[in-house]
Formats: C-alpha cells, sequence, structure tokens
C-alpha cells in the first residue's frame, strides 16, 4: 500500500481553513482519485517534543492508495488541480512524501 503525505508546519501568521479542507478540497481530492484512493485520514498537531509545546506541524493529512500504479494513474495527472485549490484553505507551502506501508 502507498501512502501520500502532505505536511502543513505550524507558522505563526499562516491561515488554514480546516472547515473548507475537509468539507471542500478532500471531498474534491477524493472526486478526482475515486476509487484509487482508498482512505483519507487527517492529523492535527497537539504538541512538539515537550508537553505543552508548539507542534512542528498544525496538519498531517494521510492518502491511502493500493499500490503505486493506482496513485499514478489517478493523483499525477490531476496534481495541478489538487494545488490549484490550495489557496483557499492555506498559505502554507506542504512538505510532501509518498511512502509504503510496510508493517
Amino acid at each position: 500500500m502507498i501512502k501520500v503525505l502532505a505536511y502543513y508546519k505550524n507558522v505563526e501568521g499562516k491561515k488554514f481553513d480546516i472547515d473548507y479542507y475537509l468539507n471542500k478540497h478532500l471531498p474534491f481530492v477524493q472526486q478526482i482519485c475515486g476509487e484509487s484512493l482508498k482512505k483519507i485520514s487527517v492529523d492535527r498537531g497537539l504538541f512538539g517534543n515537550e508537553p505543552n509545546s508548539m507542534p512542528v506541524y498544525i496538519y498531517v493529512t494521510h492518502l491511502y492508495f493500493e499500490n503505486m500504479e493506482s496513485f499514478q494513474n489517478s493523483m499525477l495527472p490531476n496534481f495541478n488541480k489538487i494545488f490549484e485549490d490550495a489557496p483557499n484553505f492555506t498559505d502554507i507551502e506542504p512538505v510532501m512524501q509518498i511512502s509504503e506501508i510496510v508493517q
């Protein structure tokens, strides 16, 4: 299984509209990717390395695909469309990672 991660850094003065993200952007991504996108989860950072410290990332999104081929066929051709929607919910540039789930 392949997991695409989008990390949004917790930067003072930056915006992130979680309502838009959850209710419009992620359904848009699901629609574009169709059945290739098996699952979406979103984490909200609470703390950093120490209790009550600022989290490094305010949100981390996990997109799960069955395999690399399904990711490449569904998401890659639509990457520009997906990123064009970003200004509607954030001015934070995400740190992206594509991983293979090994366990």
